[in-house]
């Protein structure tokens, strides 16, 4: 005849159930990782196509306007972007910044400077100043604080 310690008991279920939240944690942790690097390739291959296309059209009509060339750096920033991702695992927000300041350029040249109004135009030039103050903000705490990150798309 066998006697039940409720005690082992207890302890057996405890680490049961420790067992099965380790395994759960190492899969869904496998799964997040396998969404995250399926979403980059398909985010970088988007970026690449998109930036092909706007090239192509560039080449048909035989010139590039200075909004087609912001356009072919926005893309070039994107893809830096996830280039970084890849290497580092972290999205520099400098790098959403220098997006954001690129789209609100080709916004001012894409339109007739002419056909906006005053009050438009100052809103779009003060959004650029600020998150240019914004850049510089970053990158002064960066280095004061001493954590540097590395450019890896220079390397």
């Amino acid at each position: 005849m066998e006697i039940n310690n409720p005690s082992t008991d207890a302890v057996d279920d405890a680490e049961n159930v420790g067992f099965l939240r380790n395994w759960a944690d190492k899969i869904g942790n496998q799964m997040i990782d396998a969404f995250v690097l399926t979403a980059l390739f398909v985010l970088g291959g988007t970026v690449v196509w998109s930036a092909v296309f706007a090239y192509m059209e560039m080449m048909t009509q035989s010139y590039g306007t200075i909004s087609d060339i912001l356009l072919l750096f926005i893309y070039l920033e994107l893809g830096a972007m996830v280039g970084i991702y890849f290497k580092s695992g972290r999205i520099p927000a400098q790098f959403l910044l220098f997006i954001a300041i690129t789209v609100l350029t080709r916004m001012l040249t894409s339109i007739t400077v002419v056909e906006m109004s005053d009050t438009r135009i100052l809103v779009i030039v003060c959004a650029i100043l600020l998150l240019c103050v914004a850049v510089f903000v970053l990158r002064y705490t960066e280095t004061r604080l001493g954590e540097t990150t590395k450019d890896y798309w220079l390397s």
